[in-house]
C-alpha cells in the first residue's frame, strides 16, 4: 500500500485556518511600518535650512577653500524594502560618492535599481546646493500610501565625509498624511574616511565603518571640529520642514507661500556657542640672562592654538619669566 495523507475533520478545520491566514500576509504591515490611513498619493513641499553659523560652530568654521555650505540634498520616496542609509549600518557606494564629494549620480543608480527590481522606490527628489551654511533651498515631491517613507542626505562641506539627513521617516499614519512637520538635523559620520577635521585630506577608511551620529563628545578628540566638551548637545546644524500641499477640486496645487527659493540667506534666532580659548604647552625655559653674582631672569613661552569666541574663556598670558643664577658665571 502506498503512502497517503489522511486529513481528519479537526485537521481539515487547522488547514482551512492557515490557508487563510496564508492568504492574508499581503494585508498584514512588514515590522516598522505604520498602517497608513491615506487612499491617494499627496505632493508635499520641502524646505532645507542651514544652520551652519560661526556663531553656532565656531570650531575651525571653513570661511574659505571653501566656505560652510551644503551640497544637493537628494532625496526619495519609499517603502521598508528600501534603506537609503541607516544609522549603525554602512554606507553604500553611492552614499559615500554623496557624501565625501558631494556626486548624487551613483546614488541615484543604486535607487533606480532598487525601484526595478523590488518596486520599493516611488520617486527620486533632489534641491539645488546651498552655497552658506545659513541658506535655504527648496523642492516638492510625491508619496503615495504603498510608499510612504521619506530618507534624504546633504553633505556638509567642506568635510571628510559628513553629512545630514533624515532615514525612514514615515509621513502617514492611520489618520492618513501628516499636514506638517519640521526636523532639527544634526552631522553623522558615514564611516568612509578617517578625517577630524572640516578640512581633512582625504584619508579612506579601511575597512569600512558604520554610520555614527557625531556628537559635542564624540568622537573624543580636541581635535574634532565638532568637539565641544563643555556643551550637552550640539545644536542643530540644519533643519528640514516638509509640508503637505493644498489641492483644488480640479486637482491642481496650490502654491505655498512659505516655500523660499534657492540658496536665500536665513535670518533665524542661533543660540551662541562659547569657544573657550586653547594653547600650546609651555616652551621649555630659555637661557639664564644677568650678570654674574646677581639674580638673572629666565622666560618661556606658548602660542595660540584656537582663539576664543562667543564669550569663551580669554586666553592666559603666553609668555611667563622668573629669576635665576645666570649661566657661565665662573
Amino acid at each position: 500500500m502506498g503512502n497517503s495523507l489522511l486529513i481528519s475533520g479537526s485537521d481539515t478545520t487547522i488547514a482551512a485556518l492557515l490557508v487563510a491566514l496564508l492568504s492574508c500576509v499581503d494585508c498584514v504591515p512588514l515590522e516598522g511600518d505604520t498602517l497608513c490611513g491615506a487612499e491617494e498619493p499627496t505632493t508635499y513641499s520641502i524646505v532645507f535650512t542651514g544652520k551652519w553659523s560661526q556663531a553656532a560652530f565656531p570650531k575651525q568654521y571653513p570661511l574659505y577653500r571653501p566656505p560652510a555650505q551644503w551640497s544637493s540634498l537628494l532625496g526619495v520616496a519609499h517603502n521598508s524594502d528600501y534603506v537609503m542609509w541607516k544609522a549603525n549600518g554602512y554606507a553604500s557606494n553611492g552614499m559615500r560618492e554623496l557624501v565625501e564629494r558631494g556626486e548624487p549620480w551613483v546614488l541615484m543608480k543604486e535607487i533606480e535599481a532598487a525601484g526595478e527590481k523590488m518596486q520599493s522606490v516611488y520617486g527620486i527628489f533632489s534641491a539645488s546646493p546651498v552655497v552658506t551654511g545659513t541658506g535655504q533651498t527648496s523642492t516638492l515631491f510625491e508619496v503615495d500610501p504603498g510608499h510612504p517613507l521619506v530618507s534624504l542626505a546633504a553633505r556638509i562641506v567642506p568635510s571628510p565625509d559628513w553629512f545630514v539627513g533624515i532615514e525612514n521617516f514615515n509621513l502617514c499614519d492611520k489618520n492618513g498624511w501628516k499636514r506638517r512637520v519640521s526636523i532639527d538635523l544634526f552631522p553623522y559620520d558615514a564611516g568612509t574616511d578617517s578625517g577630524f577635521t572640516f578640512s581633512s585630506p582625504n584619508f579612506a577608511t579601511i575597512p569600512r565603518d558604520t554610520i555614527t551620529e557625531i556628537t559635542c563628545s564624540s568622537p573624543s578628540h580636541p581635535a574634532n571640529s565638532f568637539y565641544y566638551p563643555k556643551l550637552k548637545t550640539l545644536p542643530p546644524i540644519a533643519r528640514v520642514t516638509m509640508a503637505k500641499l493644498k489641492r483644488k477640486k480640479l486637482g491642481f496645487l496650490f502654491s505655498q507661500p512659505n516655500v523660499t527659493t534657492t540658496d536665500n540667506e536665513v535670518q533665524d534666532s542661533v543660540s551662541e556657542t562659547p569657544l573657550d580659548c586653547e594653547t600650546s604647552l609651555w616652551s621649555s625655559w630659555g637661557l639664564c640672562r644677568g650678570t654674574c653674582g646677581k639674580l638673572g631672569m629666565k622666560r618661556r613661552t606658548r602660542y595660540v592654538l584656537l582663539q576664543p569666541a562667543n564669550h569663551g574663556t580669554p586666553c592666559p598670558d603666553l609668555s611667563e619669566e622668573t629669576h635665576c643664577e645666570p649661566d657661565n658665571c665662573v
